[in-house]
């Protein structure tokens, strides 16, 4: 069972989201919080493995209980969705700078906030489909912290590849398509590029991608 956290000061957002994620018979709703403050508490207390949580709520916004989630070391396999409600939202790369998994549109269709939380929970970054790649490039080129040139050194040629592909939004099977190779190599690539620059998931390998210039925005691959 993939457990869910849901947090948003709207209790008819809470609603639907929990009507559609308990009628799946792998998911359920474990709790709900109506602000930052009470999302940290109950994450701290129960420890789902997926949170979908909004940028804006009061006492604590999203951003901030997602850095206090994120930053918890006993929380590491928590994963965190952000919610907003308008796609090129300000504070969205910032979000995934935060720890966010990735982030979803409140009007997404079903069928993606589903997907979204089965990818999260298998490793991979979720961006709603209208934003992904443009949106990212457009507020990589605003980070204000770019990874050390030593941590970079650490990777082989082959894993620097792999994570510019990772960069522009390449799931793995495409990475395999792309370099000829299977994708539970392409996947193991990927994990020892993580592995070896402390990236908590993959979205974090994405901001590592821009922020050290292995990727440039406008880079769509």
């Amino acid at each position: 069972m993939i457990r869910v956290l849901l947090a948003d000061d709207q209790s008819l957002v809470r609603a639907g989201f929990r009507a559609l994620l308990d009628a799946q018979p792998d998911i359920e709703v474990v709790a709900e919080a109506a602000d930052g403050e009470e999302a940290v508490r109950s994450i701290r207390e129960l420890r789902p493995d997926v949170v979908l949580m909004d940028i804006r709520m009061p006492l604590l916004d999203g951003l901030a209980a997602t850095r206090q989630v994120t930053g918890d070391a006993r929380l590491h396999d928590v994963k965190v969705i952000m919610l907003t409600t308008f796609e090129l939202d300000e504070y969205v790369f910032e979000a995934i700078r935060s720890g966010a998994s990735g982030f979803l549109v409140k009007d997404t269709e079903p069928e993606e906030l589903l997907r979204a939380v089965r990818a999260v929970v298998d490793g991979d970054a979720l961006l709603s489909p209208g934003v992904t790649r443009r949106l990212i490039a457009e507020f990589a080129a605003r980070s204000k912290e770019p990874a050390a040139a030593g941590e970079m050194a650490r990777l082989t040629e082959r894993e620097r590849e792999v994570m510019a592909l990772v960069g522009i939004g390449l799931s793995n099977e495409e990475i395999a398509r792309r370099l000829v190779v299977s994708p539970l190599t392409a996947k193991t690539h990927v994990s020892r590029t993580m592995v070896k620059l402390g990236a908590r998931d993959r979205a974090q390998l994405v901001v590592f991608a821009y922020e050290s210039g292995l990727v440039r925005p406008g880079w769509l691959g």
